[in-house]
């Protein structure tokens, strides 16, 4: 068959229904009741036109309901295209009776819920996957308070795992010549360091010494999925200022560099949270960069700590910790405390343990890091390399670390193992130094000179 006129005929059904949702902008807002029929005439639907556009209209209806419609769309969602028990009760009892791999097969399609095949479905739609990506940002804003929606989320989750495939995902480098519609996202997006302006985009992607690499999906278009920034420098960097300030380094012959710095990663797409990139973007750019640059040596981070500063709040009011040093954590309550060295070198000598301790040694109720980034990293197979004293005097890097940041270095030839290691046993991979700060956190903790 022809498939330019299969295209052309795909082209002409989203066409038409894009001006039926514009003649429908002066309209009355849909109700979820209205979505819930399109989607049952979508299910029933046989035909691949056909279904397309009833694609099209059940997203565009969705998305013209109100905060409230949804929640009422999401209500009807987990309770009227959930799997059928009768038709599971009928096919277990099927393939006990056979054992056979067609009954397996028939009990495997009882037990999946409606709304996967619904979602594929809706996936036919021309820019259908961003929309549901989109729907599912809407649904985590509710997960906190709605329970019964976990079931619909983890529908989600299950099949973006394999639509977002890595096989499906292409990487590309963003500069200064990229389109200006991608850079406006990549500015959008940041959520490490925020872009302040054109001006501050341009010295992070075009000075020989940057390098930014993000990955994007075919279906989802110029939407980045996740993007990473990188500077290439002399020994691993231990502040971020310089780094913004493209003032780091001095390495202007990317070929004198010894060191690809991973200074910021970002996820673009909150409704693909918990589907995992990083991990593989994070290898690929890697890779990419030794081929470029073949002399490089090191492959590292300069990560912040989010929560640090919290947990350290917590330890102020721990009266089981010695006296003398909570009163010491009580100084970061002074203003400007990082400007004046004599408390600043007071407050080091107890902080920097007490992050190892943190890093190494705090988990969470899955047996993990503590620590959102230490988890990203650790589980890559990185190794949490060294703590970074006022790496990040920002507001922000004092609110959320205490002007902290980490190194977590990539040693190429360690990478499978520690990742094993992390994942069997959750085993923190840490330099020496690491390790002796940690010990004497215990010291300090104990009231133990730590010398």
């Amino acid at each position: 068959m022809n498939m330019s006129f299969l295209q052309e005929l795909f082209t002409s059904i989203t066409r038409r229904d894009a001006l039926r949702r514009r003649r429908r902008a002066g309209a009355p807002p849909p109700d979820h009741g209205e979505v819930v029929e399109a989607c049952a005439a979508l299910l029933a639907s046989d035909g691949e036109a056909s279904s397309i556009a009833l694609a099209s209209r059940a997203l565009a209806l969705y998305q013209g309901l109100s905060p409230e419609e949804k929640v009422a769309f999401f209500e009807r969602l987990a309770a009227d295209f959930a799997a059928e028990p009768e038709a599971i009760d009928g096919a277990y009892a099927a393939y006990r009776e056979a054992r056979d791999n067609d009954s397996l097969q028939a009990l495997f399609l009882a037990c999946e819920p409606r709304r996967q095949e619904l979602f594929r479905r809706l996936n036919l739609a021309s820019e259908g996957t961003h929309a549901l990506v989109e729907m599912r940002e809407d649904l985590l804003a509710l997960l906190r308070e709605r329970s019964d929606f976990t079931g619909i989320d983890r529908d989600f989750a299950h099949l973006f795992g394999s639509w977002f495939n890595r096989g499906f995902l292409v990487l590309k480098r963003i500069d200064w010549n990229t389109p200006a519609s991608i850079l406006e996202k990549i500015i959008r997006y940041e959520a490490v360091h925020e872009i302040q302006d054109w001006d501050d985009l341009r010295r992070r992607l075009d000075a020989r010494n940057r390098r930014c690499f993000a990955f994007f999906h075919p279906a989802i278009g110029d939407e980045p999925l996740i993007f990473v920034e990188v500077a290439l420098c002399k020994g691993l960097p231990s502040r971020i200022q310089p780094i913004l300030g493209g003032e780091d380094g001095g390495v202007e012959d990317p070929e004198d560099a010894d060191s690809a710095a991973f200074f910021g990663i970002s996820n673009c797409q909150t409704g693909l949270r918990g589907i995992s990139f990083g991990n593989f973007l994070i290898k690929q750019v890697v890779q990419e960069l030794k081929h470029e640059l073949p002399q490089l040596k090191y492959f590292v981070t300069l990560s912040p700590v989010p929560g640090f500063r919290q947990w350290l709040e917590e330890r102020r009011h721990d009266e089981s910790l010695p006296r003398a040093l909570r009163e010491t954590l009580g100084e970061l309550d002074a203003a400007e405390w990082q400007r004046e060295p004599e408390r600043a070198a007071k407050l080091e000598a107890v902080v920097k343990p007490l992050a190892a301790r943190y890093l190494v040694h705090e988990k969470n109720a899955r047996g993990k890091p503590l620590n959102p980034v230490a988890r990203f990293h650790l589980g890559n197979g990185a190794e949490l390399h060294r703590v970074n004293w006022l790496g990040d005097v920002s507001a922000k890097g004092l609110k959320q670390a205490a002007g902290l940041m980490v190194n977590y270095l990539y040693v190429l030839d360690d990478i499978e193992r520690n990742h094993e290691n992390y994942t069997a046993n959750a085993t923190v991979a840490s330099s020496s130094d690491v390790r002796d700060l940690a010990r004497k956190a215990r010291k300090m903790a104990k009231g133990e000179s730590s010398k």
